[in-house]
């Protein structure tokens, strides 16, 4: 089990992701991939494996991660405007993001992030 520490000292909603690295070394391995994906979810973490040497999923963890901090800002879970959330907005042109998104309409594409 996870120790509690990083939900206590920072915050209930935290976005934690475990990165196993090293993908590239399968023949070298000491967790299987279910034992590391059990553990993430036991324990409420985002789970990737990546490879620094190929640079496999390296960037998909920061935009997995980005994607959920997003998503509980827009669901009110995360607030940057409170003071001990975390999370702050760096520019003020981002702080349009405090608002919901928009339908957007038709024939125009949305960003995914």
């Amino acid at each position: 089990m996870l120790p509690p520490d990083a939900r206590m000292l920072a915050s209930q909603n935290i976005v934690i992701i475990l990165c196993g690295n090293k993908k590239d070394l399968d023949a070298d391995r000491e967790v299987t991939f279910l034992e590391a994906s059990r553990f993430a979810q036991e324990n409420e973490l985002m789970f990737l494996e990546t490879s620094a040497l190929t640079g496999e999923n390296v960037e998909e963890a920061f935009v997995q991660c980005a994607r959920k901090i997003l998503n509980k800002i827009e669901s009110g879970e995360l607030d940057p405007e409170r003071m001990g959330s975390g999370i702050q907005y760096g520019d003020a042109a981002l702080r349009q993001l405090r608002s919901p998104r928009r339908a957007q309409p038709q024939g125009t594409q949305e960003c995914g992030c």
